[in-house]
This record gives C-alpha cells, sequence and structure tokens, in this order.
C-alpha cells in the first residue's frame, strides 16, 4: 500500500482572533476520490467557489485522490492557494508552483534613491496585516520572513509572501522582503525574487562577500526567469561585527541602496539593554551613519518599539535625522505620520536653502569661483546640502 495512504498535512491558522486566514488539513490516499470540507461563515455564498478552487489546486498537483478540510476564516484566494500548496508540498515534495495572477497594479519599479523614509514590517505568515498595509502610505513595507515567523512556519510564509507579491495591492509602497539568515535566506531568495520585489532585507550582515553572493544569486534567478529588473540590498546591521565592518557591507555591491541598524539585536550582542536614551547604541549607530555617506547610500535607523508613545517617537525620530538617518522601520501604521513629519525639511530649513541655492545661481552667472549670502560666505559642501533640501522638497510637494 502506498504510504501516502497514512500520510496527512496541515497549514495555515485557526481561532477566534484569526481574520482573512484559513486553517488546510490535507490526506493523500489511494482511493475515494476527492472529499472536500469546508468550514465557513460564508459558505453560503462563497462555498463552491472555495470547492472549485481546491479542486483546481488539488488537479494541478495531479492528486486524485485526497481528504480536504479547509477552515475559513476570511481568506482571500491567494491566502487559501497558498495554504493548500504548503500542505500538499509537505507531502508530495513537488517542485511545481500555483500561483495568483500578478494584478497590474503591483507592477511597478522602484529607484536607487527613492525615500525611504518609512518602512513598515509585516510578518509574512499573517495575511491579516498585509491587505491593507499601503493605505496608511509607507514608503515601504517589509514582508518579514525572520524574526517575525515560528521556525515551523518559514515554509507556509515564503508561499503566503510569494503570493501576496502577486496579489496585495502595496499602492506604490515599495515592497521589500527580509530573508533569513544564511543559508535559509538562499532559499527564501527562490521564493519571491521573480515576483517583483524592490528591496531584499538581509538580516545580521557581518561579512560583504555574503553580499556579493546574495547579489549573485539574484541576478542568476531572474535571468532564469527572463527578467533583468532591478533588485536592491538593504543589509541590516545588527551585531558588533557588523558595525565594525560597516563601509566594506555598505561598499560590497552596487545593489546595495542602504543600510539599517537593528538596535534590539545589536544590544544584546554587546550585552547591554536599549534605552531610550540610546547612550548604549550611539556609537554603531554614528559609525552606520558614516559608512552610510562615505559609500554614498541612505542610513535607516532601527524602530522605535513603543507604539503608544508618539512623543517619545517624535524625539527619537528628530535625534536619528540629527544624526544623519534618512529613515527609519516602524512596526505599527500610526507611526507612518510621525517618521515622515519628523524627516521632512521643515518650512525653515526649506527657505535657507532656497536663499543659499538662489545665491550660488547668482555667482555662477556672474562667473564667481565664491558664494555669499549677506556678509557669509557659503561652502560648497554647504551649497550641496541646501540643492538637497530644496530637491527633496519639491519631490516632497512642499514647493
Amino acid at each position: 500500500m502506498d504510504k501516502r495512504n497514512f500520510i496527512s498535512a496541515t497549514a495555515g491558522n485557526t481561532g477566534d482572533k484569526v481574520r482573512s486566514d484559513c486553517y488546510v488539513s490535507v490526506q493523500i490516499k489511494n482511493t475515494g476520490g476527492i472529499v472536500i470540507d469546508i468550514q465557513s461563515k460564508v459558505k453560503s455564498m462563497y462555498g463552491r467557489h472555495m470547492h472549485n478552487l481546491t479542486e483546481r489546486i488539488l488537479a494541478f498537483f495531479d492528486i486524485t485522490h485526497a481528504k480536504v478540510r479547509l477552515i475559513d476564516s476570511g481568506a482571500l484566494d491567494f491566502v487559501i492557494m497558498a495554504r493548500l500548496e504548503a500542505a500538499i508540498k509537505s507531502i508530495t515534495a513537488s517542485d511545481k508552483s500555483f500561483l495568483p495572477d500578478f494584478i497590474s497594479q503591483n507592477d511597478y519599479p522602484s529607484q536607487r534613491d527613492a525615500f525611504r523614509f518609512s518602512r513598515l514590517y509585516l510578518p509574512g505568515n499573517t495575511p491579516a496585516l498585509m491587505l491593507n498595509a499601503g493605505i496608511h502610505k509607507p514608503n515601504g513595507v517589509i514582508l518579514d520572513l525572520e524574526d517575525s515567523v515560528a521556525p515551523d512556519k518559514k515554509e507556509e510564509a515564503r508561499l503566503l509572501v510569494r503570493n501576496a507579491l502577486r496579489q496585495v495591492d502595496f499602492y506604490g509602497a515599495e515592497r521589500m522582503v527580509r530573508i533569513n539568515p544564511l543559508p535559509a535566506g538562499l532559499e527564501d531568495l527562490k521564493a519571491v525574487i521573480p515576483h517583483n520585489v524592490h528591496v531584499v532585507l538581509v538580516p545580521k550582515a557581518e561579512h560583504p562577500e555574503d553580499l556579493v553572493m546574495i547579489d549573485k544569486t539574484i541576478r542568476n534567478i531572474l535571468q532564469d526567469n527572463g527578467n533583468d529588473r532591478e533588485v536592491y540590498l538593504m543589509p541590516l546591521i545588527e551585531t558588533a561585527l557588523g558595525v565594525e565592518n560597516a563601509y566594506m557591507l555598505a561598499t560590497s555591491t552596487p545593489s546595495v541602496v542602504a543600510m539599517a541598524i537593528g538596535l534590539e539585536d545589536y544590544t544584546a550582542d554587546i550585552g547591554v539593554s536599549r534605552t531610550p536614551e540610546g547612550s548604549e547604541s550611539f556609537y554603531a549607530r554614528t559609525r552606520l551613519v558614516n559608512a552610510c555617506k562615505a559609500a554614498g547610500i541612505q542610513p535607516i535607523d532601527s524602530v522605535f518599539s513603543d507604539i503608544s508613545d508618539m512623543e517619545g517617537l517624535t524625539r527619537n525620530v528628530k535625534a536619528s535625522r540629527n544624526l544623519g538617518f534618512e529613515g527609519m522601520g516602524c512596526i505599527h501604521p500610526r507611526q507612518i505620520k510621525v517618521i515622515h513629519k519628523a524627516f521632512e525639511p521643515t518650512p525653515e530649513e526649506i527657505g535657507k536653502a532656497l536663499k543659499i541655492v538662489d545665491a550660488f545661481a547668482k555667482a555662477r552667472e556672474k562667473g564667481l569661483g565664491v558664494v555669499s549670502l549677506g556678509t557669509k560666505m557659503i561652502d560648497p559642501p554647504v551649497v550641496k546640502r541646501a540643492q538637497r533640501i530644496v530637491s527633496l522638497a519639491k519631490q516632497l510637494g512642499l514647493l
């Protein structure tokens, strides 16, 4: 008798607090045909559709005899597809992929110098938090396959994130995926790279050669799929060694466009507690900023973990900006507006920058090598900073 007759597998989540998800149980048999049991509060309206979808997925994987139980908690099709595929693959080890259609709203590129003021973390195995994330207008969304996913749920999360990249409208946000540390991260890349990822976040980055290898792997995957678009890298510095190697990491490959610091892991690595004042991480943060500026990429600060303290967040973002950071992570949508406001140039900064840029233009018209504003001489770095502020203000619609 085929041993598959005794093998069953489950995937997904169920319970009173679960929403926009489902739980599936699949048992592949030798006889009996297809038996599908659907439990859903909306079964009268969508039961037939879920039944047909389940049959299509089973047929795609060449399964003719199986018992399937589907407990629905408001799951959309792409979630059901991912959960069923995960359960089936854990039994059959199939290398086929049942892909949902790619919606046109997700067909947009990113840019090397895109705004990255805010990046909203979304747990990779929790579809409910993905569905409306783009409405809050973060600059980027991070579909996380690392810390937020339990070890025994990694494969499920890969399939769910893959499907979300194809089906969830993120309203123009940069689409980021945080992979697992190597070597598991290579499996993450295989799953998600063909599906329009903009930026790959590399956790616990310490060695430049790892980033080179990841970059090469991404390019090979894209080539195998007939795609020549750009996928950028954002190393996450989370250890003492990573801090010491910051500049080498920042310059390891042209695909690195930003580098972020993760202070929870960093403070644990050096054996101290993270404090609101941040004195214990001052060296690491300033070293990362300096490395990024020297390499010409964006320095990104860590998350602020107290989602109820908006005043504390405002102070934290202002301090971050004063250190030279150009963005930070966020773990709740309510943090996004505060972060954006704090990183925007102020009216006073814009006004002063306009005066400097105007003085620079007039000096060039006169063929002067020296720029002055009133009685003050303006150095070239000051002009460059003013030009950047004006450009930023125009892009943000502040001018």
